[in-house]
């Protein structure tokens, strides 16, 4: 079973020719498997709300680094766990809900560690207000959203 840097199962996908592994939890993971492999980098699409990919460069992944992106339209902007954004996001998310909750301090150490632990945590916001907290996965079914993803590519022979 193949892996990404934080030991999560990367996804595998048969294209053609080419075996594409996705789901890399850097862009700096995916070039050491590219190296280790002897595979190339490569921009994966997800679109219509399915998980068939299509090999692409319309996010430009790849020259800007990045290892995901999610375009849903000008009023969607999704926030990675890797962004660096996103802690701050977290954090005032948990404040929201321990008020809303009147939780005492105990449960709100509970509350921080759902948003850590939750399978590679996206926080969605729409129209510069706070959403959903959704998966990585779950994103690719979400909005009428293209996920785009930096994935290696490998020959199938």
């Amino acid at each position: 079973m193949e892996t990404n840097a934080f030991n999560q199962k990367l996804n595998r996908y048969v294209l053609g020719d080419q075996i594409i592994y996705t789901g890399f939890s850097s862009f700096k993971d995916a070039e050491e498997c590219a190296n280790k492999k002897g595979g190339d980098l490569v921009e994966v699409s997800f679109k219509d709300g399915n998980d068939n990919p299509d090999i692409t460069d319309e996010a430009g992944l790849i020259e800007k680094q990045l290892h995901f992106f999610v375009d849903a339209g000008d009023e969607y902007k999704f926030i990675h766990s890797s962004d660096p954004g996103f802690r701050k996001y977290a954090d005032e998310l948990q404040k929201i809900k321990a008020k809303l909750m009147q939780s005492p301090p105990d449960e709100r150490y509970l509350t921080n560690f759902e948003i850590e632990n939750t399978e590679d945590p996206i926080i969605v916001i729409k129209n510069d207000h706070f959403e959903s907290v959704t998966s990585r996965e779950r994103s690719k079914y979400l909005k009428h959203a293209k996920v785009y993803e930096i994935g290696v590519s490998l020959s199938k022979s």
